[in-house]
């Protein structure tokens, strides 16, 4: 799972990126200081690995991972090449989903690229050129259609869809929102498009509104209203709290959460919406050796997560012997748990769900 973290420049991107990768981006108060992406692989937290652990005395847990990319800020004008225009566009289109960092502060000693802080503008600013690029390569895949269509009933239906897609983008409005079945969504899924893309919104607030127990900000107000228009998720985050938070100890991080009356960091917020976001759940494996999280799309079969962890395992698929992870740890041994009939053998149909423990049969 890739995930992009975009926005105007100096709204708090890249320190966004460097509390929650600590990869050490380079962040500084003028535009454009990020030029290439920064990447950052990220553990996905699961307790659940740690009580495999204990069971299996495995040796080693090996949890599912995100990678973070860190693109250069967007100004307007950037589906015609300003600023870095191109190459932001360029990095957009290979992540799965969409971090649109919105700065919700005032700040007279850091730099706004358009003068002042307006979180609505600012949106407005990156979803047009978002909107102005799946635009003009919409109309280039028609003409390229008209071009091959001579009655080819396939050809039509793909050109209607288009013009659908187009009609959404002149309203303003991104892809996604475009009403489309399930054999549409397929193929507009092949588009590249940008506005396709889900999106999270990620309102960087002051230290001041997010220490307050409850965020009390105008602007982060503006944010959700309008993100909640695209049925986008909010998140308020304050970007130099998080830097400090992925500097302390984790007895630490815990009672300074506490203080702030949150549960989870602004990691394992942004790590659960994405999860949600893209459809996304875990499976499990454990033993000896190690044990592992793997990421599954909702709705996955059993042989082909047999696949996600080799092709070999989904070409000789025999069975899937499952236990809910629930359910294991109330046994606390495998052999408590077949004693007690809770291990089911399942075909190669059978949905996975989120936490099951599963050892794959297979004969190559």
């Amino acid at each position: 799972m890739k995930i992009g973290i975009v926005g105007l420049p100096n709204v708090g991107k890249s320190t966004l990126f460097n509390a929650i990768t600590n990869a050490g981006a380079m962040s500084a108060n003028y535009p454009f200081c990020t030029v290439e992406p920064n990447i950052g692989v990220v553990s996905v937290p699961d307790k659940r690995l740690l009580r495999l652990k204990d069971i299996f005395d495995s040796e080693k847990i090996t949890p599912a991972t995100i990678e973070f990319v860190d693109i250069a800020g967007l100004v307007k004008g950037a589906s015609r090449g300003e600023g870095l225009g191109n190459k932001f566009l360029a990095n957009i289109r290979e992540v799965d989903a969409i971090l649109h960092v919105v700065r919700c502060f005032s700040d007279e000693n850091i730099i706004h690229v358009e003068g002042n802080t307006d979180p609505q503008r600012d949106m407005e600013i990156i979803k047009l050129e978002l909107i102005l690029s799946d635009m003009e390569n919409m109309q280039k895949r028609i003409a390229k259609l008209e071009k091959t269509l001579k009655g080819d009933k396939s050809v039509e239906k793909e050109i209607l869809l288009c013009k659908k897609i187009i009609n959404t983008l002149e309203n303003e409005k991104p892809a996604r929102l475009t009403p489309m079945n399930a054999e549409e969504s397929k193929i507009a899924v092949s588009y590249s498009l940008l506005t396709l893309k889900p999106v999270i919104y990620i309102a960087n607030v002051s230290e001041k509104d997010f220490c307050s127990g409850k965020v009390k900000s105008e602007f982060y107000d503006f944010v959700r209203e309008i993100a909640s228009k695209e049925n986008s998720e909010t998140i308020p985050i304050c970007a130099e709290l998080e830097a400090e938070i992925s500097e302390m100890k984790e007895d630490e991080k815990k009672e300074f959460l506490n203080e702030l009356g949150l549960t989870q960091s602004g990691l394992d917020r942004i790590i659960s919406s994405c999860y949600r976001l893209l459809g996304l759940i875990s499976f499990l494996t454990a033993g000896k050796p190690e044990s592992r999280a793997w990421t599954i799309k909702i709705g996955t079969k059993a042989s082909q997560a047999a696949g996600k962890i080799h092709s070999d395992l989904e070409r000789g698929f025999i069975r899937a012997e499952v236990i809910a992870f629930d359910k294991l740890s109330e046994c606390g041994s495998m052999v408590n748990a077949k004693e007690r009939g809770l291990i089911r053998s399942e075909g190669k149909d059978y949905i996975m769900q989120d936490g099951d423990v599963v050892l794959f049969r297979f004969n190559v």
